[in-house]
């Protein structure tokens, strides 16, 4: 099983499905998922301790959220909402679950034959994507 620390690192999206629908489900009009589907982002995941800094660039927009395991804290995401989001590292996954206006979300990162695999869920509608580690 992957520890929190293994997440750690650089990581360059390589492999998206789903994306469309389930930015549809979160509630973005067409813009704002026809730029979400054009941003290629790295995730830059840092660990100190229960201290976790994920931050996540493409040349659309760079998001960045720090917060201790186990703690909920106000997120900001990219597109604006406001969440009361807390993260886990449960079962050698890196689960992030945000809440918003009687809404829930719920981003779990876990590596799979050495990639980052992020899944990204929202009312039964999931979206998959797959970074691979920048040396």
């Amino acid at each position: 099983m992957a520890t929190v620390q293994q997440l750690a690192g650089r990581w360059r999206l390589v492999d998206s499905k789903g994306l469309d629908k389930y930015l549809k489900e979160l509630g973005l009009g067409l813009p704002q998922r026809k730029m979400g589907a054009m941003a290629k982002p790295d995730c830059i995941i840092t660990c100190d301790g229960k201290n976790l800094t994920i931050k996540t660039e493409s040349a659309v927009k760079t998001t960045q959220f720090s917060c201790v395991l186990g703690e909920k804290f106000e997120e900001t995401t990219a597109d604006g909402r406001k969440t009361q989001t807390v993260c886990n590292y449960i079962d050698g996954a890196l689960v992030q679950h945000q809440e918003w206006d009687g809404k829930e979300n719920t981003i779990t990162r876990k590596l799979t034959d050495g990639k980052l695999v992020v899944e990204c869920s929202t009312n039964q509608v999931t979206c998959t994507r797959v970074y691979e580690k920048v040396e």
